[in-house]
């Protein structure tokens, strides 16, 4: 009897021991999937005027869905200098390797806060403005015709110091800015759109970080707000590694075709 005991202690002891060798293996996989995730670089995805982060959400997920860390801020749309010292502030926060990527209004906040961070190590342009030193989103945008945002603007917002905040007339929101969407989710962007700075859209933007950093672009073939024919220009002139254009896809190309914009961060950010 006490031979059976000891034996059948012996066993449950290898068991044990079995279960905590199977046990102790786990957090080394485990440690090395973290690894592999932190490998990954961050995505930050900046909105431009007239949306606000909730326009990422079909590329966010997307992204996630293939392990990369996103970071979708509220760009504030107040002047272009301070959008991008607030961006820089934010990229300090960040750790590790950075794909900055802007839409509209956003592109031009990137190409100012990139500059002389050597963690960013790719810049995507969505629908976006990329200007040179000295240049400013409303130059750009007249600079080839197609643009009918003018018309489509509400009568401006007085802000106190000179200066007025811009919304898209809701009665025109869907045919400026978002074509290619249900009405009804047209209809909702129309209502919780964030207006934008005059002043920002005619400040002048510093040096471009596009000269120094590698750029890819996502043209929207039926943009309203920037005509096609300056963002391919903006695309050729920053020597994009690679451009895409939607065709008839809206200003909202984010939105619209959200699987193309993720996989060309994804190429972005999978190629150095």
């Amino acid at each position: 009897m006490r031979l059976r005991h000891l034996l059948g202690l012996s066993a449950l002891a290898g068991v044990g021991m079995i279960a905590s060798l199977g046990t102790a293996s786990r957090p080394s996989t485990a440690k090395a999937d973290d690894g592999h995730r932190a490998a990954k670089p961050t995505v930050v995805l900046v909105h431009g005027a007239f949306a606000d982060s909730s326009s990422w959400h079909g590329v966010v997920s997307r992204l996630q869905q293939r392990g990369y860390p996103v970071v979708a801020p509220a760009n504030p749309l107040r002047g272009l200098i301070s959008d991008s010292d607030y961006l820089k502030q934010l990229l300090a926060t960040v750790s590790g390797p950075v794909v900055l990527v802007g839409h509209s209004y956003g592109g031009a906040v990137i190409t100012n806060a990139a500059v002389g961070n050597p963690d960013v190590t790719a810049l995507v342009y969505v629908a976006a403005f990329a200007p040179d030193a000295g240049e400013t989103a409303l130059g750009l945008s007249g600079q080839f015709p197609g643009s009918t945002l003018g018309d489509a603007l509400a009568p401006p917002v007085p802000l106190g110091d000179g200066s007025h905040d811009l919304y898209i007339r809701q009665d025109a929101f869907h045919r400026q800015f978002a074509a290619d969407l249900a009405p009804a989710e047209a209809a909702l962007a129309a209502v919780t759109q964030r207006p934008i700075r005059d002043a920002a859209l005619g400040e002048g933007s510093g040096a471009p970080a596009w000269k120094s950093i590698p750029s890819w672009f996502a043209l929207a073939g039926a943009d309203n707000n920037i005509p096609v024919a300056a963002q391919q220009f903006m695309a050729d002139r920053a020597g994009s590694r690679h451009t895409v254009q939607v065709e008839n896809a809206s200003h909202s190309v984010a939105v619209s075709h959200p699987d193309v914009i993720a996989d060309l961060v994804i190429e972005a950010a999978t190629s150095n």
